[in-house]
């Protein structure tokens, strides 16, 4: 957005990060809460919500000028309620001018001195948006001691909207426990999230704040190490690194890593001093056969394993590779954690990954900054393999579903009918979605430059039918589809996108 000019007193339009441009009004800032280094801002309070936070001035437009162009993308029911608190805002405000203009009265009501509602990290109070009407719309100071629990550092801790988990669909960190116990077993984590039962009995634990979209991560003072920069790997790492996280990288083509130098990171020679220089040590690669090396191999993460270190393997391998690096991390001393994650290149350098954990739980809760920096969502699925074995289940559903989807594609062709007016028909039904939509246009452009690579995809079906016959578990259509992929790959479309899975059915 292109800077305005301002004042205290202005309605704009604020801007936080992915959230839509939400309406508010600049207000003069606590006393004692500063003003962020290097930033030309102002201090936003947000109709709609009890939020503050400082926004760059590029970042902010006047109310009324942009009004209609803000109300035509914006459609959600809490974005209504705050333009209606606006609108009541500005009603009263002019009652009382005319009030004032007519009768001289100089005393008026006595301004609220309601406390600043400040989100941090440890607030526990998340309830969900109230009726406009509720709000006290007063901008007078909140009283000092209000912000005695600010101990994050000056506009930390902010949050665009407290919602209950089901309603955000921005960035939420969940803790899907798998087993009995009670919440009491998981107090370090409670202290800074809200715990709230759902109605299968599992626990879901929502981030206080919405860090990772307002671009406010407090990055934590461990040091990250992170093995492998592949299409994912290299997202992953650009954003850690955006977000203040100290990193130190390696990857078996070091010429890889040389961009991530030049934007801060540190060189590892080898995954062993990675390990043992770092505090966490994070992996990404391609198949099982590359995790257990870069572990057990020559130089080996295993050579730098001591007590206390932390082990993230962030590779989509089977759950039998992930008992074996869980226990031969464990026997040096270390903390494992699996966590891979769903998504694809272009999600990974958008820091929009759905990650999926399991293993030592406080290593998860030592990872909530690198996490929020990589991912949109969290998942603590419990013991370690479990996030491989539902990682293995998604990616069997997706790797089926484009196989199907270039099947209609191809047939649509034979049968005389246009591929172009089957996507867009396909795209105004229940089965609409970015990724069909994307998919089909790069098929139908010719365009298979790789997003997730097709022998990954073929990887993870072959492992999901090992898994299925392991559970005895009938697993006909990953079956069939793993066939069109073996096909696809034989005619040399291994490097490309998943998508190029439809050539397979034209040759």
């Amino acid at each position: 957005m292109a800077a305005v000019h301002l004042r205290i007193g202005d309605l704009v339009w604020g801007k936080l990060g992915r959230y839509p441009p939400w309406p508010g009004k600049i207000v003069s800032p606590p006393k004692d809460l500063k003003k962020p280094r290097g930033k030309k801002c102002h201090f936003v309070k947000f109709f709609g919500t009890e939020d503050h936070a400082w926004i760059k001035v590029e970042q902010l437009k006047p109310y009324h000028p942009h009004k209609e162009e803000m109300i035509k993308i914006n459609k959600g029911k809490r974005f209504q309620q705050a333009v209606d608190a606006v609108e009541d805002y500005l009603k009263k405000a002019k009652g009382k001018e005319q009030n004032s203009e007519g009768k001289g009265d100089s005393k008026g009501k006595k301004a609220s001195n309601k406390p600043l509602k400040i989100l941090e990290e440890d607030d526990e109070d998340l309830s969900a948006l109230k009726d406009p009407s509720e709000k006290d719309l007063t901008d007078s100071d909140p009283e000092p001691s209000a912000l005695e629990r600010l101990g994050a550092g000056p506009g930390s801790g902010f949050k665009w909207e407290s919602s209950p988990v089901k309603d955000d669909p921005h960035f939420h960190h969940f803790l899907l426990s798998q087993s009995e116990k009670p919440a009491s077993s998981m107090e370090p984590i409670s202290k800074r999230l809200k715990i709230i039962e759902e109605v299968t009995g599992s626990t879901s634990i929502q981030a206080a704040d919405s860090t990772a979209i307002n671009g406010s991560i407090t990055p934590t003072d461990k040091r990250i190490g992170f093995l492998g920069l592949g299409l994912m790997g290299s997202g992953i790492v650009s954003n850690l690194l955006k977000m203040g996280h100290v990193v130190t990288v390696w990857n078996r083509t070091a010429e890889k890593c040389d961009l991530f130098i030049q934007e801060g990171a540190r060189l590892g020679r080898t995954p062993a001093e990675v390990a043992s220089m770092c505090d966490i040590t994070f992996s990404c690669v391609s198949d099982p056969k590359a995790a257990r090396d870069l572990v057990l191999g020559p130089s080996g993460v295993l050579q730098g394993i001591r007590p206390g270190k932390c082990y993230i393997e962030m590779s989509t391998v089977d759950p039998e590779t992930i008992t074996e690096l869980s226990q031969v991390i464990t026997s040096r001393g270390g903390r494992f954690l699996e966590a891979p994650v769903a998504g694809s290149q272009q999600l990974s350098n958008d820091g929009m990954l759905v990650i999926l954990a399991a293993g030592d739980r406080t290593v998860y809760e030592d990872c909530s900054s690198c996490f929020q920096a990589m991912g949109k969502t969290s998942f603590f699925l419990g013991e370690a393999g479990n996030a491989a074995r539902m990682m293995l289940i998604l990616n069997m559903v997706q790797g089926s579903f484009m196989a199907t989807i270039a099947e209609g594609l191809t047939l649509a062709q034979a049968t005389g009918q246009s591929q172009q007016t089957f996507l867009d028909i396909l795209c105004q039904g229940q089965m609409a979605s970015t990724f069909v939509d994307q998919k089909c246009q790069n098929i139908l452009q010719g365009n298979f430059k790789p997003d997730y690579y097709l022998k990954h995809i073929q990887k993870d079906l072959r492992l999901a039918i090992s898994m299925g016959d392991m559970a005895n578990h009938p697993t006909p259509m990953a079956a069939a589809a793993n066939e069109v992929y073996k096909r696809a790959k034989a005619l040399d479309q291994s490097d490309n996108d998943i998508s190029a899975v439809y050539r397979a059915y034209i040759h």
